[in-house]
């Protein structure tokens, strides 16, 4: 049985809910790894995408210093969608594997506006970035390899980035208010369509675009 709520405490309310996500880990310092502030991602990968440019085009010229990072960037949305549609909305029976689904995305589906946990924290994505990084050598070989990784990053970045703004700002654009109208209806009316934050044209090539639902029509 729940105890009654004691009257002189304050209320809690939903943003407070929506904010405020619980420890992932029971020690405090692995739990500190699980946050981190949105300027993160910038100040690691910022300064490698433009060394990346700068190589592009040092060793391909202007020709490639567009077309290549065009290629990477267009790679990184991809995988941007598929990676939230078929691994972070994967939906594990067992409970090591939903227990691991919650660390990865869970907890940001049931605390969404966590200013900590909106970008991937570095023990996440400096691995992933390695690897691809590795992949991307080892098929494409250099100097190619330059403008392809500056434009991939370049869009992990982005994507990031807007993540983190469309979560705790209100765009006045026209593109920026229709971004963060499908990315609230992925949340809280359809998680299972919505998957392209930053690239939404993918949800539209796979049919998985979020349609108004009735009660807002």
């Amino acid at each position: 049985m729940i105890a009654d709520a004691d009257p002189r405490a304050p209320r809690t309310v939903r943003a407070d809910v929506l904010r405020a996500s619980p420890p992932i880990f029971a020690s405090p310092a692995l739990d500190r790894l699980t946050r981190v502030h949105a300027s993160v991602p910038v100040l690691l990968f910022g300064p490698f995408i433009l060394w990346c440019f700068a190589r592009d085009y040092r060793d391909l010229g202007p020709a490639s210093g567009v077309l290549w990072p065009l290629g990477g960037y267009l790679f990184w949305t991809l995988c941007e969608y598929w990676a939230h549609r078929s691994v972070f909305h994967l939906e594990p029976k067992r409970p090591l594997g939903r227990r691991m689904h919650w660390i990865i995305h869970g907890v940001h589906h049931d605390h969404p506006n966590d200013p900590r946990r909106l970008v991937l924290p570095p023990a996440m994505s400096i691995p992933l970035a390695a690897l691809f990084f590795v992949l991307f050598v080892s098929v494409m070989g250099r100097p190619s390899v330059w403008g392809f990784a500056a434009g991939f990053y370049g869009g992990y970045l982005v994507y990031d980035m807007l993540h983190f703004a469309l979560h705790h700002m209100r765009p006045k654009s026209r593109l920026g208010r229709r971004l963060h109208e499908l990315h609230m209806r992925h949340h809280f009316e359809d998680d299972d369509t919505g998957f392209g934050v930053s690239a939404p044209w993918w949800d539209v090539v796979f049919g998985t675009q979020p349609r108004r639902s009735k009660s807002a029509a």
